[in-house]
């Protein structure tokens, strides 16, 4: 995993570090150097324009142009505060204006210069990019390459941040980052997590169970269950109220009334390793409430999704009481719509922060969809997945989350790292499928082949 942190997180690191601020800066210098050298294929006749602010991010930009000089490398330094509208022409801009410490301010706005057809390597956080949020204000320069030190920055991955900042390399100048609680995932970390069949299992091991469905959304429970099927499921059972969905022959049905469903959908939950519920089950009174005692009652790890989410925040008391008063793991799964039904306010700016304060209000697991999903646990752990694109954004696609998430719990892993293994088999999937017109079944039928692919 990455670390990632906070620009006040990132100024706590830089202070604690044992080396004087001059050989971190000489060591920053270095990295902006080499990948500015790589970018440029080499020193010979190449020409560089280097905008420098005033802080260190400055002073890692004019240190890297010391020693791009010094290789033969023709370079120009402009200061950021006084830069001309248009620089000179040039193989390669360094943007060293601002970085994380970069604020918006109206009567001081930043204005990148033009820059012709030259590429662009941004040290640290591209200038004008929030390193917190990811926000960008209406002018940044796009770069082509993000040189950041240590750790990713949010605002990297979140928001704007993500699409501006290009490749981004995280070079290692020595600080220390072992107390860190928010990473990124990477494949080698769901490779390590994804559970195996032992050679002694049977079809009990990792059972699912899944209330989900309804007579007008039957398509929600044939995604979920498929998906739990495929991420490592040995039996699906569903439980759909008052239908019967055209799951695969596979899954096992066990029919529940439409109305008040709870004793029926439970009856067999001991045999079960985790529930799923929500996906289309519909938003009846009776519905709601049914789901809301299956939650509460369900004597096995819930992912809590769609619907069953709408359910949890429909009593005049709020979700809190709901998610508090159970002791096994609990997984949500909102979008920005769901979560504000949750929380009562959609998230904000600081993505982040708005998932860590709902879990520190229902003490459970919350996976905030978007196009960098946050999973935030108890424990204080938050863990990023930037893995898949919009082809994700069809209908179904979190139905088919919701299932992988449930295989995953019922095969025993801890919720946070279940969660996000999930999310980023999830995406893996989807980059397996076409550039166009993936639909959410599709997905689920490369669930095999990115599960093979795990190094």
């Amino acid at each position: 995993m990455i670390p990632v942190v906070t620009p006040d997180e990132m100024r706590a690191i830089d202070a604690a570090a044992p080396e004087a601020v001059d050989e971190l800066i000489r060591r920053a210098g270095a990295a902006v150097a080499r990948e500015a050298i790589g970018m440029l294929g080499g020193t010979y006749g190449r020409v560089v324009n280097v905008v420098a602010g005033a802080g260190n991010n400055g002073a890692d930009g004019r240190d890297a142009a010391q020693r791009l000089a010094a290789r033969g490398v023709r370079v120009r330094v402009f200061d950021a505060s006084d830069c001309p509208a248009e620089l000179p022409a040039a193989d390669l801009v360094i943007d060293a204006a601002y970085g994380t410490g970069y604020r918006a301010r109206p009567d001081r706005p930043w204005r990148p210069p033009e820059i012709g057809a030259a590429a662009v390597l941004a040290v640290d956080v591209p200038s004008g990019i929030d390193a917190l949020t990811g926000g960008a204000g209406s002018r940044v320069l796009r770069a082509d390459r993000t040189v950041t030190f240590q750790a990713l920055k949010p605002g990297l991955l979140l928001g704007r941040g993500a699409t501006l900042a290009g490749e981004v390399i995280v070079a290692d100048i020595g600080l220390g980052t072992d107390h860190i609680a928010c990473h990124l995932v990477e494949e080698s970390d769901v490779a390590q997590w994804w559970p195996r069949r032992a050679v002694d299992a049977h079809k009990w091991h990792a059972a699912v169970k899944v209330i989900a469905g309804s007579p007008a959304m039957p398509g929600a429970a044939e995604l979920c269950t498929a998906a739990a099927a495929r991420g490592g499921s040995g039996l699906v059972s569903l439980s759909a109220p008052g239908c019967r969905p055209r799951t695969r022959s596979e899954i096992v049905q066990h029919p529940i009334p439409a109305g008040g469903f709870c004793a029926e959908a439970l009856s067999d939950i001991g045999r079960f390793a985790a529930l799923v519920i929500g996906p289309g089950l519909g938003r009846e009174d009776e519905t709601l409430t049914a789901t809301r005692e299956c939650i509460g009652e369900a004597s096995v790890p819930v992912v809590v999704d769609g619907d069953a989410l709408f359910a949890a925040s429909w009593s005049h008391e709020g979700a809190g009481p709901l998610f508090r008063d159970r002791e096994l793991p609990t997984v949500l799964t909102p979008h920005d719509g769901e979560f504000g039904l949750l929380t009562g306010e959609r998230p904000g700016d600081d993505r982040i922060a708005a998932v860590r304060a709902a879990v520190a209000e229902f003490d459970t697991t919350i996976l905030l969809k978007g196009p960098t999903t946050i999973v935030a646990s108890p424990g204080g752990q938050v863990l990023l997945v930037d893995r898949g694109d919009q082809r994700l954004a069809t209908a179904g696609s979190g139905d088919v989350l919701a299932g992988l998430i449930g295989a995953l719990l019922a095969a025993g892993i801890e919720p946070a790292r279940a969660a996000a293994a999930g999310a980023w088999l999830h995406g893996a999937a989807a980059d397996l499928g076409p550039e166009r017109g993936l639909l959410a079944g599709d997905i689920i039928e490369l669930i095999p082949l990115a599960i093979g692919a795990l190094v």
